[in-house]
């Protein structure tokens, strides 16, 4: 693929044509960036939890955040070019010391602002701020719980994870979340799967956690498991790597090519660094043009147009209904 973002004069080819590729050649389909709405800053990989799932590896023991410097110069970004969404990730971005100051600074600027809460955080000594700040700040918080039933989410999450993440829940519904501000949740299906139908699975989340908990949530989002980090390993260990990837192709949906985030999303590495999507950036592949490129390097109006950068991984968006960061897309 050739990408030539006009600030820079070169080009760089990004090698052999991937499966995802071709599928996008064999149903007639085109995918280039669109206008920018939706700035994903991961603020780093430091975790309170290291879920089986994760795409990010996140953990307890990760040291790679965002710096000082960086974080000022997002903000000025941010404040400079006031993107529609700035949805904060990490890790648990809520642990980044400049956490606070990315959602004033991006409330400031008329950005809506999202938080991807892992539930568990607020019960984590130091964060009892947490709960009131996302509500004072009016910052919608999108919280995976990848299941109503309890084993499942030990499976993938660790022992007492549900139990924190359901008073966590109610916590939040008692702020407001759920009703007056917006609470999403977002399934990963357990193994190697497509997830099911999210809005008859969606009826029975909303269904099992008012009648056993009392919770209320607007929408629940499932994503397709991403082969790549935690989770490709474990494909491997179980031999089903290939059999994985062949069933995402072999459930290619042409039609959620015009959906994928990657075409009005920029993700932004905790050292400012710029990538189609989050799933690339844990893969390391970084927009470039000639040399690697930074969220200061660019404007907004330098996206349109322009090419991304993809690999096998990005069957998993396309496959059955579709996956993003907002769940079914097609």
């Amino acid at each position: 693929m050739i990408m030539a973002f006009p600030f820079r004069v070169h080009t760089l080819y990004w090698g052999a044509v991937n499966r995802f590729e071709q599928k996008l050649a064999e149903h007639n389909c085109f995918l280039q960036r669109s206008t920018l709405i939706n700035l994903q800053l991961n603020v780093g990989r430091k975790c309170n939890q290291a879920c089986q799932h994760c795409h990010v590896d996140a953990a307890p023991w990760r040291t790679e955040m965002l710096s000082t410097d960086t974080a000022t110069r997002l903000q000025d970004w941010i404040t400079k070019h006031k993107p529609a969404v700035v949805d904060i990730t990490g890790g648990a971005p809520e642990i980044s010391e400049h956490f606070q100051a990315l959602v004033k600074t991006s409330r400031a600027a008329g950005a809506r602002v999202i938080d991807r809460c892992n539930l568990t955080i607020l019960w984590e000594k130091g964060f009892e701020w947490l709960p009131d700040f996302l509500a004072e700040n009016e910052v919608e918080v999108i919280a995976s719980l990848p299941c109503y039933q309890p084993e499942n989410v030990s499976r993938q999450r660790g022992n007492g994870v549900f139990e924190k993440s359901i008073t966590a829940l109610q916590t939040l519904n008692a702020l407001g979340y759920g009703t007056a501000l917006p609470l999403h949740l977002v399934y990963n299906p357990v193994g190697p799967t497509l997830p099911p139908s999210q809005a008859e699975l969606c009826a029975e989340y909303k269904a099992a956690l008012h009648r056993d908990f009392g919770i209320v949530f607007n929408e629940l989002f499932t994503v397709t498991n991403q082969p790549i980090a935690r989770f490709a390993e474990d494909l491997r260990k179980q031999n089903k790597w290939n059999e994985y990837l062949e069933m995402l192709a072999n459930h290619f949906n042409p039609a959620a090519v015009d959906g994928l985030m990657c075409r009005d999303t920029l993700s932004v590495g905790y050292q400012g660094e710029l990538y189609d999507c989050d799933f690339n950036q844990m893969l390391d592949l970084q927009i470039a043009n000639g040399k690697p490129l930074y969220l200061w390097d660019i404007t907004p109006s330098d996206l349109p147009n322009q090419s991304i950068r993809t690999g096998d991984h990005c069957l998993a968006c396309t496959a059955g209904n579709g996956s993003s960061c907002t769940g079914t897309i097609a």
